[in-house]
């Protein structure tokens, strides 16, 4: 009964799913480890599959100018993780880890074997933790603006400082937050405002469990140390807002290459596709390369 159960709730939130994008026959649900249902699109064939991970309070919109794109070469693959997007709401706590057993969840319906992960912002601390649960499946991970550094000495009172905005009115902190990762002068005024007024409606109960849970891991050292058991390379595409210390990367990847897009912010993906998009082909040729 209970697998009748769940086989009938992923239906309807397909169902759901598909009628909420207006994109039928791409949108699917499949569920993750704990039961929370996860939407998905899927396009395009070829191998490797490329799978797209969105970062902290955004969704699978934000691949929006990649997804045609690379479909022409690829099968590609744009998840919701969990209280994300059309995915399920039901989790207590929102860690990398439940969010890296989405992304397993859904390779898994898809029948994956051969994976690139891309992840932007906390997708590329996501996509690590999806990497470790199939070894051999993932042959590389490309982070977007991400992992610039690893080691980044965080401390309690610094992250404190930093949430506190976002615990006191979400989305007013959100808002000011994101601001801080947007170029000042952009060259889209519209993209710019649909992004913080997206992200400042996200669930404040699923932003700020998954902001301090991945946060807390630099304060632990466990954000670096993920990658010292994944034998596979990493590319990151980085804007040139940030500072950032290959080295200390190097001390626990076993492979670390980096690729900066000038004049760009946090969101070059959806603001700079021009640039980015290239950018990118590079990278996974940079990992295929490597195989």
């Amino acid at each position: 009964m209970k697998s009748i159960a769940r086989t009938t709730l992923c239906l309807l939130v397909c169902i759901l799913c598909v009628s909420a994008r207006g994109m039928a026959g791409t949108a699917r649900v499949t569920l993750s480890r704990d039961g929370t249902p996860i939407s998905y699109d899927v396009r395009g064939s070829g191998e490797p599959t490329l799978v797209f991970v969105h970062g902290w309070s955004c969704d699978a919109r934000y691949w929006q100018e990649q997804l045609p794109v690379f479909a022409k070469d690829h099968r590609v693959i744009a998840i919701d993780l969990a209280g994300h997007g059309h995915s399920g709401l039901s989790r207590n706590d929102y860690t990398m880890q439940a969010f890296g057993e989405d992304i397993k969840a859904v390779m898994d319906a898809v029948h994956v074997q051969e994976a690139i992960l891309i992840g932007h912002s906390m997708g590329g601390r996501v996509i690590a933790e999806a990497a470790k649960l199939m070894p051999g499946r993932v042959i590389g991970m490309i982070g977007v603006d991400t992992l610039q550094n690893v080691e980044y000495p965080l401390t309690q009172e610094a992250l404190d400082a930093m949430t506190a905005p976002l615990n006191a009115d979400f989305p007013s902190g959100c808002k000011q937050f994101v601001e801080s990762m947007l170029k000042p002068d952009p060259a889209s005024p519209e993209l710019r405002e649909w992004i913080l007024a997206d992200m400042a409606s996200a669930p404040d109960k699923v932003a700020l469990s998954a902001v301090n849970n991945m946060l807390s891991l630099y304060i632990t050292g466990e954000f670096a140390a993920i990658f010292d058991d994944l034998d596979i390379p990493v590319v990151c595409v980085n804007a040139d807002m940030w500072p950032e210390d290959a080295e200390a990367n190097r001390r626990h990847m076993s492979s670390y290459e980096s690729i900066t897009v000038t004049n760009a912010d946090h969101f070059l993906h959806l603001n700079r596709p021009d640039a980015f998009n290239p950018a990118l082909k590079q990278a996974i040729s940079q990992i295929t390369a490597a195989r």
